[in-house]
């Protein structure tokens, strides 16, 4: 197949490699395809796929653009891996007001620090974080600089907080979760994420796994 990109719609469940695998078994191999940005298992939206050496190289000027996503937030309670794929604990804290929620939300908008969770990919003396933490090692996470155009509530029920951000790129948005949730001193961790576009590439013109490989099967 020539140089290609495909806007796969990645739903919850299946790891984003579990996706490039379906990429590689309809075309029949396993080199020369890529992704542009990790969404965890527990995350659905947006994945660009590149297939071909040129779409490839293009996937690290793609991963560097804005991202959106739709994110629900559960206050009151914490989790190890600060999603709900974790270890959850409730804090016992008693509801909070939504304008204090609406003060909170907004002051992650700009250019913040971010600690990145443990449970992260994130390469640590060259091994992915995850790792360590899954062996109960104490990893050292440093704070980084992370840019967050937008942050909009788009409801508040305690103890459901829904919020729609536009960020730059390598922001861990169960990062945000955690960070939100110990800003208004109750915790938080997050519940749900979708992705709903990256750089031009959108839900919009995405398509399933599924089509994608009858695309791929289909003769030119």
């Amino acid at each position: 197949m020539r140089d290609n990109f495909f806007v796969i719609y990645k739903p919850k469940g299946p790891t984003s490699f579990d996706i490039i695998r379906g990429i590689q078994r309809a075309l029949g191999q396993r080199k020369g395809i890529g992704h542009a940005g990790t969404l965890d298992p527990l995350a659905s939206g947006v994945l660009v796929i590149g297939i071909g050496r040129e779409a490839t190289k293009k996937l690290g000027e793609i991963v560097g653009k804005e991202k959106e996503y739709l994110a629900e937030i559960h206050l009151g309670a914490t989790s190890t891996t600060d999603d709900a794929e974790g270890d959850l604990t409730e804090t016992g804290a008693a509801p909070v007001e939504s304008a204090e929620v609406a003060k909170a939300v907004g002051s992650f908008k700009g250019t913040i620090s971010q600690t990145p969770p443990i449970y992260s990919a994130l390469k640590i003396g060259g091994k992915p974080a995850y790792k360590f933490a899954r062996k109960g090692q104490s990893v050292e996470m440093k704070p980084r600089e992370a840019k967050i155009f937008e942050a909009e509530i788009l409801d508040y029920k305690w103890p459901t907080l829904k919020v729609r951000f536009v960020t730059g790129p390598g922001v861990y948005v169960r990062a945000l979760a955690r960070d939100i949730g110990e800003k208004l001193s109750v915790g938080g961790y997050l519940a749900a994420l979708e992705r709903t576009r990256v750089g031009e590439f959108t839900i919009a013109n995405s398509i399933t796994l599924e089509e994608a490989v009858k695309l791929i099967s289909s003769p030119d």
